[in-house]
């Protein structure tokens, strides 16, 4: 895959997923600082969505129903697609397995702790997800 530049940016696809409160599943990455939605890179010959199915079955174990498209962000070097995963049930909760050395811990969690818990910068992406994910559209943002 070519190297990353300001005319080729890094593409990420990733999910929201929410519990039967409305709490959103963050995960905590092991090379990262802070935690993030499942999801991550766009390898060469897949789509957005095509990665972000197999990134949720590569780090949680799981393999629900990706939904609609959310948001479609740019940033300087990256492009995001966060797909709505939906509601998680009791037992898709359950059956959670974090893909070792990957992730070191995963939790739902309200906007509020979310906000504590994500990057600054991405939290403005999450906020637009969330908006998203409830009026039932989607969303294209140009973040720096």
């Amino acid at each position: 895959m070519p190297e990353p530049t300001p005319e080729r940016p890094r593409v990420s696809s990733g999910a929201v997923f929410v519990d039967d409160d409305g709490r959103i599943l963050l995960v905590d990455p092991t090379y990262k600082e802070f935690w993030n939605l499942p999801g991550g890179a766009v390898d060469a010959g897949e789509t957005p969505r095509q990665a972000c199915v197999r990134e949720v079955r590569e780090e949680l174990g799981l393999d629900p129903p990706i939904g609609a498209l959310l948001v479609v962000a740019w940033t300087p070097g990256k492009l995001f697609f966060v797909f709505d995963g939906g509601t998680l049930a009791a037992s898709q909760r359950d059956a959670i397995v974090l893909s070792p050395g990957e992730l070191a811990a995963h939790a739902f969690v309200d906007a509020e702790r979310a906000r504590a818990l994500l990057a600054p910068a991405l939290w403005p992406l999450m906020f637009e997800v969330l908006q998203a994910r409830a009026g039932g559209t989607t969303r294209y943002l140009e973040l720096s």
